[in-house]
């Protein structure tokens, strides 16, 4: 089975990921007023994405799930590192949004 991806799917999964994670960021920031809080979960989020292990393994066997969780970052190719980076600049791009907006003197919630 070929496991390769077209450029049309890349394009595709990194504008998927740029304006999911966008719009969840622009809500958090509009209930929470915390303009940043996207930004700063995001590589917990991706952790949780990339890795198979589970989200308590880290603190009841941490040696074992710190050394899954190496491999696995290290195994990830381009295409994965695109993805992810289109979703951190989504995230990231929510915030400035929202700074603008209140800016402007538009009050979110």
């Amino acid at each position: 089975m070929n496991n390769s991806i077209t450029i049309v799917q890349l394009i595709i999964s990194m504008l998927l990921f740029y304006v999911m994670f966008f719009g969840i960021g622009f809500l958090l920031n509009m209930l929470l007023r915390m303009t940043w809080l996207m930004a700063v979960v995001y590589p917990i989020v991706v952790l949780l994405i990339i890795d198979d292990v589970g989200f308590f393994d880290y603190f009841t066997n941490p040696g074992e799930s710190f050394s899954m969780l190496g491999t696995t970052l290290t195994s990830l190719t381009g295409t994965d590192i695109a993805v992810l980076v289109a979703g951190f600049a989504g995230a990231v791009t929510s915030g400035f949004v929202m700074k603008i907006l209140r800016k402007m003197g538009y009050q979110m919630f």
